[in-house]
C-alpha cells in the first residue's frame, strides 16, 4: 500500500514538473519568436507564468492529498489492530472461562490479562479522542508543581509497564524542583504519560529510560525524556510530531502504534506556550525528547 502510495506521488510530480517545464519552454519560444511586440510579450509572460505556476500549484496539492490519504490508511490499520488484537485476547479466555472448569491460579492470571487488554483498549480511544481535541477544548490553567506531577506519571508508567526504578531514573537540578507552571494538570499529564511510553515503547527489550527537568533560564522549564532505543533517522525528526504519522524504518515499523502519541504531545505544548522537539544521533542510538514549558510564579 504504502509502495503505490509513491508511486502515485512519483508520477503526478514527474507529470507536473514536465508540465511546467513545457509551458516554460513554450513561453520563451513564443517571448523570443514576438520579443518585438512590447504588449503581446508582457501579456504572454503573465499568461504562461500563471499556467506555470498553476501546474506546480495543483501537483503540489495532490501529492499532498495523496501523502495524506496514505497516512489516514496507516492510521485506520494502526487502529484496526490495537482494538481487534486485545478484543481477540479477551474473547479467547472468556470463551476458556466458559467451556472449561479451571482453578482459581489460573482464573486470577485469565482476569489479570484481561484488564491488562482492557487498558490497552482504553488508552487507544482515549488517544483517538484527545487528538481529535487537541487545540479545541477550552482548558482551565491552574498554577501546578511540574515536578511533582512528572513524579507522578514516571510512577505511573513503572507499575502499568511492571518496570525496576532503575528501568526509568528521574533527574531533577535543584532550580528545577518545585518549578511551576500555569496549565491544565490532566492535558500535561497526557503530554508527559505519551513522552514516558513512547520512550519505553521504542527502547526495545531493555528499557533505559532518563528523565531531567532542567531550567535553561528563569523563563522557561525543559523536561528531557532520554531512551536507548530505536532512534529516528534525521530526515524525520521533524515529521514525528504531525498527525497519523509513523516512521516506516525496518526497526520502527514493527513498532505498534497510532501515530497520535507525538502529535498530541505537540498539541498540550503549543496550547500552553511552550515547545517540543526531537534528537537523535540515527537509528539505533536511542531518541531525546525535550518539552519546554513557560514557567509561572509559585
Amino acid at each position: 500500500m504504502r509502495l503505490a502510495g509513491r508511486r502515485k506521488v512519483i508520477i503526478f510530480l514527474s507529470l507536473g514538473v514536465c508540465l511546467a517545464a513545457v509551458a516554460v519552454a513554450v513561453g520563451f519560444g513564443w517571448i523570443i519568436l514576438n520579443w518585438q511586440e512590447g504588449i503581446k510579450v508582457f501579456l504572454g509572460v503573465i499568461f504562461f507564468g500563471a499556467i506555470a505556476a498553476g501546474l506546480i500549484l495543483n501537483t503540489t496539492f495532490l501529492v499532498r492529498e495523496i501523502r495524506r490519504n496514505e497516512q489516514h490508511d496507516s492510521f485506520i490499520n494502526a487502529v484496526t489492530h490495537e482494538l481487534k488484537t486485545p478484543l481477540a485476547s479477551i474473547r479467547l479466555y472468556l470463551q476458556t472461562l466458559q467451556r472449561r472448569d479451571v482453578d482459581e491460579a489460573q482464573r486470577r492470571a485469565f482476569y489479570r490479562v484481561m484488564l491488562d487488554d482492557t487498558d490497552r483498549l482504553l488508552g487507544t480511544v482515549e488517544q483517538v479522542l484527545k487528538a481529535g481535541q487537541a487545540g479545541h477544548k477550552v482548558s482551565q490553567r491552574v498554577p501546578l508543581q511540574f515536578d511533582a506531577l512528572v513524579r507522578e506519571c514516571i510512577e505511573v508508567a513503572r507499575v502499568s509497564h511492571h518496570l525496576s526504578p532503575e528501568a526509568v531514573r528521574y533527574e531533577t537540578t535543584m532550580n528545577g524542583a518545585g518549578a511551576m507552571v500555569a496549565g491544565d494538570a490532566e492535558e500535561l499529564r497526557t503530554a508527559v504519560s505519551n513522552l514516558l511510553e513512547n520512550a519505553i515503547k521504542y527502547s526495545g527489550e531493555r528499557v533505559l529510560v532518563r528523565v531531567r527537568m532542567e531550567t535553561p533560564d528563569q523563563k522557561r522549564i525543559s523536561l528531557v525524556v532520554q531512551d536507548q532505543g530505536v532512534g529516528i533517522p534525521s530526515s524525520e525528526l521533524k515529521r514525528i510530531f504531525r498527525r497519523f504519522y509513523r516512521v516506516q524504518t525496518r526497526t520502527i515499523g514493527k513498532v505498534k502504534g497510532t501515530g497520535l502519541g507525538l502529535f498530541i504531545v505537540r498539541a498540550i505544548a503549543r496550547k500552553h506556550g511552550g515547545r517540543v522537539f526531537a534528537e537523535s544521533e540515527g537509528e539505533g542510538r536511542g531518541t531525546t525528547v525535550i518539552m519546554e514549558l513557560p514557567r509561572s510564579a509559585a
